[in-house]
């Protein structure tokens, strides 16, 4: 059986049946998948309603790094669908999403996704964003403040230094590893994005699974991903990041340590008395997908 399975892996791709299946889910929830011109060399994937009703708010879910937003999103879709006007989009370099532009910041990410619902015809909308995602989302509730009603935020060390870095906060100690575990290229390093990611990681998967996996979601757009990375750790200082004052909701897995529950409460002391911090026992930096349940019982119980 060990030798025909790296053949069996050249035929059938599990990733890609998989992504197929939420494909299909997404579309069985009433949403279709567009792509939308912004100008200057930039286009941006969205699933966005079939029937969008005036009568229901608007909800945008913003996916992290690692497997796409489908993936991320997919066991929370039909809990806001029924009550939401529900925006699933791609980032830039993240899905079929891209620029030919220079600009590497989460504050263009954010001025993208505006303009992309504002081509949606989305002026006030609730946001969640996870880890990276949340990284865009606060740059949007800072540059449109009026566009954004409520927030969450989930493991997004937003707060984070670049000090911290050198001082042993993250379990690497440089930008280059950091990129290397963010953006794995071989099963070794996807092994180990799954240690740091999760509490439980899955143990004895075949490397042919995880090639697969590489293959279908971490191959595109590496280097411009790589600049991503190495954008948000820039320069960063927490006495420059301004405060926002929408209710906002921060989710952390307890034992995160991508980034890690000291930077939780350091956010939740950044933005004051408008934000609540909920810390999820036995998750780490995947609590959206380690502990789906309880994730999305707080974010109903926020956002609804």
């Amino acid at each position: 059986m060990s030798r025909k399975s790296p053949r069996m892996s050249k035929c059938f791709s599990f990733t890609a049946s998989r992504d197929w299946f939420y494909r299909y889910w997404f579309a069985k929830s009433g949403l279709r998948s567009v792509s939308t011109s912004l100008g200057d060399g930039t286009v941006m994937q969205c699933w966005v309603p079939k029937i969008r009703k005036p009568s229901k708010p608007n909800l945008v879910l913003v996916h992290g790094f690692g497997a796409n937003a489908m993936w991320q999103y997919a066991e929370a879709l039909h809990h806001f669908t029924p009550r939401f006007n529900v925006y699933v989009p791609d980032l830039i370099f993240f899905g079929r999403s891209y620029t030919s532009r220079p600009d590497r910041t989460e504050s263009f990410q954010a001025r993208c996704l505006m303009r992309l619902m504002d081509l949606q015809g989305v002026k006030r909308m609730c946001m969640v964003g996870i880890s990276y995602g949340g990284f865009v989302a606060y740059s949007m509730a800072v540059q449109y403040p009026q566009a954004l009603d409520r927030l969450v935020l989930c493991c997004t060390g937003v707060c984070l230094e670049e000090e911290d870095l050198k001082e042993g906060l993250f379990p690497v100690k440089s930008l280059e590893e950091a990129k290397l575990v963010l953006m794995p290229q071989t099963p070794d390093k996807l092994r180990e994005l799954m240690r740091v990611s999760f509490v439980r990681p899955a143990t004895g998967v075949p490397s042919f699974f995880l090639t697969d996996f590489i293959k279908v979601m971490c191959s595109e757009y590496v280097e411009e991903k790589g600049e991503l990375i190495q954008e948000i750790l820039k320069d960063r200082n927490l006495s420059s990041l301004p405060k926002i004052r929408q209710p906002t909701l921060l989710v952390w897995g307890e034992q995160d340590q991508i980034f890690p529950l000291e930077l939780g409460h350091r956010l939740k002391r950044h933005i004051g008395d408008s934000a609540e911090l909920v810390v999820i026992k036995n998750a780490g930096h995947a609590v959206n997908l380690e502990k789906p349940k309880e994730f999305i019982k707080h974010l109903k119980l926020f956002l609804l």
